[in-house]
């Protein structure tokens, strides 16, 4: 190791708190957060500590919310990251345990998801396959009523945050990672769909699988659209630990990907 190359202090929960405040996180606000934590260096708490800071800015009338998404409770016939062979896809559809919203935990979502989905008091709502957990007073109002279909369009959380007027803050990560962009995909004309499926809970205590159709998500142009967006001005940019934190209102920040994906999207399939 190199002398000097270590992390140059550590990250606490008032200093962490002063700079999401200098970021701008409104006080009384709903966020919405992307988390990386390993960019943001060392944090004397971890994943708590972070939680904690973003509360003390957000104070007792503020809102919590992260993506507690179950990507591998989907239709096998779609996975590439690794695929299975087709002989697994009726044992999997067979199989794979219905989402219960208070124990089937979120991958790939981070620790910080992880921990808002178990604090007391959080609210998931009980999409199978993109649910999102939520933590303060309007919480309920957030996550209740998730539609099968559509999943990330006008009957889901991303569209209850964009009534509410809600942040997005990213934290050690990218808009790769920006969920409420995929809102402006639902906004476009007649954006190609696909067969979806997932394994649910059923009232009598059991599970069965469940298709409905859906739009065909996309985000690999999300780094371009996020770097215009920046670049217009949207998005507040600053120091969060040893990372980067990017915070902007979900409302321009969907907005300008309707129209962005409109004229991008559309020049590149012409």
């Amino acid at each position: 190791m190199i002398a000097g190359a270590g992390p140059a202090r550590p990250h606490t929960r008032a200093s962490l708190a002063a700079q999401l405040r200098a970021l701008g996180v409104r006080p009384g606000g709903i966020v919405l957060v992307h988390a990386g934590l390993r960019p943001l260096g060392f944090l004397c708490g971890g994943p708590e500590t972070v939680l904690l800071a973003l509360r003390d800015v957000l104070g007792p009338d503020g809102t919590v919310v992260v993506p507690t998404h179950t990507p591998e409770n989907s239709d096998p016939a779609g996975w590439t990251n690794p695929p299975v062979p087709a002989d697994w896809w009726p044992v999997i559809r067979a199989e794979m345990p219905g989402f219960d919203p208070a124990v089937t935990p979120s991958r790939f979502m981070g620790a910080l998801a992880e921990l808002v989905r178990t604090s007391p008091g959080a609210r998931r709502s009980d999409h199978p396959h993109v649910s999102f957990a939520a933590l303060g007073p309007a919480a309920e109002r957030i996550v209740a009523g998730h539609a099968l279909a559509g999943m990330l369009g006008e009957g889901s959380p991303l569209a209850r945050l964009y009534e509410l007027d809600a942040d997005v803050l990213l934290l050690g990560v990218d808009h790769d990672s920006n969920t409420s962009l995929h809102l402006a995909e639902y906004r476009q004309p007649a954006p190609p769909r696909e067969r979806c499926g997932a394994a649910v809970l059923t009232g009598d205590g059991g599970r069965k699988w469940v298709w409905w159709e859906d739009i065909v998500l996309d985000e690999g142009d999300f780094g371009r659209l996020g770097a215009d967006l920046e670049a217009a001005g949207a998005v507040r940019l600053g120091p969060v630990g040893d990372g980067t934190g990017r915070l902007m209102r979900q409302r321009a920040a969907v907005d300008f990907a309707v129209e962005w994906l409109a004229r991008n999207r559309r020049t590149e399939a012409a």
